[in-house]
């Protein structure tokens, strides 16, 4: 059989602390530890509690039977621990260089002045691949593993995206964008015709097919752009190719209130933004949501009952005044929840702060709330917005049993964070001119160590980052 493009020359070998979720409300801690990955890039073997690590890294060895001198060994210092790569839920990839560039609009002018005119620019493949390239390294410089990516309608940019994830090493869902609807769609920028969109998306389908025949690292995502750009000819139409490819699919739902009244009006019939999904066959537990600020108990229902999830994007729904999208109520109404950067409309390209602007918004939501026990119950911890980041954000794209956490038979999907430890002459501990925002002073806990980098942290903590085994990034 031959041996995978992603099979690796040699086993490895992780000492140190590891640190991720657990549950949702707590992490797990493993110090002086051994973790070892095999050539596919898989965990095949922990050890902890040994009194040192030299001791597990011995007993990780001789129970895998493996020679120190034959596999790659690395091992992070004091003031670091390797943690899960992070997990983008929604991203639109096409949008990058537009990120901070908002002003006071809101989603529908938003769309018509900054991000059509864009998106359309990217059909030139030269200006998409400085675009796309600048874009996938920015994210995993950022510890993002894993991205669900919204392309643009043009076939050649998004296999060119695709291709691109590839060869740096970006684990990604890649979505070529449909949206052939007149009335809501410029001229300049839309599918000529639902048959056209269909074809389109089937033909990046084919070429993601083709350069990873068992999407392995880059899968084809099936993305209706959002109910209002959608004829309902390509909603059915997505919906057969769903259904009969068993595809993922991707598109937005209850953004903004005048959004969702635009939905309804088009589509009166159906009578909620959820219902609309549910009538044309693309809300199933393969179907990402992105937002659902304004869902109601009804529409909520029907989304955890047809199992959907929900991609979570606090970054813009603030900047573009979309509201405040209630994860705790979701989370006990049953839906799966991750975290999204919903680039350019977010305005970071960093998954962790997006969980920390989750934890800030669930402030504001309890705010709201008249109720003591209420107002509690609807913040979130640390701990829960770091699963939102990994765990949470595997579910949502159904990779949960492939990365997210540190467990055997997962992928060595993670990343070396490093703090600065003051006044320890260098930082990091490598005379490193730049260590970061975030200052530890050795007496903090763990968990006190983890709050600091959660809400202080960014790519300059970001050391290295490995997907399915493979260092796709090394800070210099």
């Amino acid at each position: 059989m031959a041996s995978s493009p992603w099979s690796l020359e040699r086993s490895q070998v992780l000492l140190g602390t590891f640190v991720h979720s657990k549950t949702r409300q707590e992490l797990e801690f493993l110090h002086e530890a051994a973790v070892g990955v095999d050539k596919h890039g898989k965990i095949v073997g922990i050890e902890s509690g040994h009194g040192s690590v030299e001791a597990a890294k011995e007993q990780l060895l001789a129970s895998l039977g493996w020679k120190e001198d034959e596999v790659k060994v690395t091992a992070c210092r004091r003031e670091q621990f390797f943690f899960p790569g992070l997990i983008d839920t929604h991203v639109h990839a096409p949008q990058y260089p537009n990120v901070g560039i908002f002003g006071k609009s809101t989603i529908l002018d938003w769309l018509q002045r900054y991000t059509f005119p864009l998106e359309a620019s990217l059909k030139d493949l030269a200006k998409a691949r400085r675009v796309y390239t600048a874009c996938v390294r920015r994210t995993l410089a950022c510890g993002t593993t894993t991205a669900a990516y919204f392309a643009t309608i043009d076939v050649a940019a998004t296999k060119l995206l695709a291709s691109l994830c590839l060869a740096w090493g970006q684990r990604a869902f890649v979505g070529r964008v449909c949206m052939d609807r007149p009335e809501t769609c410029p001229d300049y920028y839309r599918d000529e015709s639902a048959e056209a969109s269909l074809r389109a998306t089937r033909e990046t389908v084919t070429h993601i097919k083709a350069i990873d025949a068992d999407y392995e690292i880059v899968s084809p995502i099936l993305t209706p752009r959002f109910a209002p750009s959608c004829s309902s000819e390509a909603m059915l139409g997505l919906s057969r190719l769903h259904r009969d490819e068993r595809l993922p699919l991707q598109t937005h739902i209850s953004e903004q209130a005048d959004e969702v009244r635009l939905a309804t009006d088009l589509f009166p019939q159906s009578g909620s933004y959820a219902k609309i999904y549910d009538d044309h066959g693309l809300l199933t537990a393969r179907t990402v949501l992105a937002h659902a600020v304004h869902l109601s108990e009804g529409e909520a229902a029907l989304v955890a009952l047809r199992r959907s999830k929900v991609a979570h994007c606090p970054c813009s729904n603030a900047s573009i005044t979309s509201g405040k999208a209630r994860v705790r109520w979701l989370w006990d109404r049953g839906i799966d929840v991750g975290l999204g950067t919903d680039m350019s409309g977010g305005y970071s390209p960093s998954v962790l702060e997006a969980a920390r602007q989750a934890a800030l918004a669930s402030r504001y939501v309890a705010m709201d709330l008249t109720d003591g026990d209420a107002r509690e119950h609807a913040k979130l911890s640390v701990e829960e917005v770091l699963y939102l980041a990994t765990r949470g954000g595997a579910k949502v794209v159904g990779l949960e049993h492939k990365v997210g956490g540190f467990e055997l038979g997962m992928h060595w999907d993670a990343q070396l964070v490093g703090l600065h430890l003051a006044g320890d002459g260098g930082g990091d501990g490598a005379g490193e001119e730049d260590p970061g925002n975030v200052d530890i002073f050795g007496w903090e806990t763990w968990d006190e160590r983890i709050a600091k980098w959660l809400y202080g942290g960014d790519d300059r903590n970001t050391k290295k980052v490995w997907v399915k085994g493979r260092l796709v990034h090394a800070r210099p």
